[in-house]
């Protein structure tokens, strides 16, 4: 499997080098040069597996054994997951009509995005052992990334992680789980102004690849392509449980799945998974920060003179990137 950049740059990569880069050297975002197909009878296949070896799977279709032998692989997943409060580590709720709710906050921070950070930080971790150095990760977050990427990494030999969270903007949960941490290679910073605006200086600095390779810089916000690539086996998890798949004859039915939507990282885990063969009517949710409602429904991309502090302040965003992965892997879109 290889990966290139979105803007056209950049080809050939492995996983391990996208893993390290975040954004491309071109400015754009990694994806598979050719996604995998997920046929019915492969999912089906996966239907009574856990939600743990379905992240084995999934991943496994993008890291060759070269890189995470087969055996290594299984045990960075089950060390990553091992800490959640369930051992199921994701749980449906199903209410009435017909409607459900995919419990993804079981995990340390009770942010879904603990789900993926646990394991691409485990990722990490395998590398630098190997390889006997080291990394640093800048975060700008909304609220919930700094304080997973903190808790998945707080006292890592290899792994220095420094967080810029945006002042007065985040949940007081949210900011403990991030200025508590006492680690040595945790770093946390506030900065005055929204989570986009913090984005904007730190999308200067990966853009100085000098910079980037002279200290092993790198991200871990949802740019990072393993967060994205342990975000499918979200979607394949819930079409498994809700969709009646594993009795299903013929064409596999089609599950409508309604994704909270800040920066798009998550429902562009879905569209590339939709890409891959899952049958899902994907319906991006957003709260008074509407550029992808906008984006979607009118056609109008442009910015909002402000972020809103709403009471989702994960979602409180108006830059998005994600997208470029979407518009990728569909031109039309473009």
């Amino acid at each position: 499997m290889q990966f290139c950049s979105t803007r056209g740059g950049v080809h050939g990569w492995d996983f391990q080098q996208v893993l390290f880069s975040g954004f491309a050297p071109d400015g754009g975002m990694f994806m598979p040069e050719s996604v995998p197909v997920l046929s019915p009878e492969t999912l089906r296949s996966w239907g009574g597996l856990s939600y743990t070896d379905l992240v084995v799977e999934v991943a496994s279709l993008f890291i060759p054994p070269h890189l995470i032998p087969r055996e290594d692989l299984e045990g960075l997943v089950n060390e990553a997951l091992s800490g959640f409060s369930v051992p199921e580590v994701v749980t449906v709720a199903r209410l009435k009509d017909g409607l459900s709710v995919l419990e993804l906050f079981h995990g340390e921070t009770l942010a879904f995005k603990d789900l993926a950070m646990t394991c691409t930080v485990r990722f990490l971790d395998y590398f630098l052992q190997k390889q006997n150095r080291r990394a640093t990760v800048i975060v700008g977050t909304s609220g919930d990334t700094g304080g997973s990427a903190i808790q998945s990494a707080k006292g890592l030999r290899g792994l220095d992680v420094l967080v810029v969270f945006p002042r007065g903007r985040i949940t007081p949960v949210q900011e403990k789980h991030m200025t508590t941490c006492l680690e040595d290679n945790v770093h946390v910073f506030a900065a005055d102004g929204s989570s986009d605006d913090i984005d904007q200086p730190l999308r200067r600095l990966f853009a100085d690849q000098d910079l980037v390779r002279a200290h092993g810089l790198m991200s871990l916000n949802s740019v990072n392509w393993s967060r994205v690539m342990v975000q499918l086996a979200h979607f394949i998890h819930a079409y498994l449980q809700l969709s009646g798949a594993k009795q299903a004859e013929g064409d596999l039915p089609e599950l409508e799945v309604v994704v909270p939507t800040g920066g798009a990282g998550n429902i562009a885990a879905g569209y590339i998974v939709k890409q891959m063969g899952l049958p899902l009517k994907l319906v991006a949710m957003v709260n008074s920060n509407d550029i992808v409602h906008r984006t979607v429904t009118e056609g109008d991309f442009s910015m909002a003179d402000h972020v809103k502090q709403t009471l989702a302040p994960a979602i409180d965003i108006q830059v998005i990137l994600s997208p470029e992965r979407q518009q990728y892997s569909h031109p039309s879109l473009k």
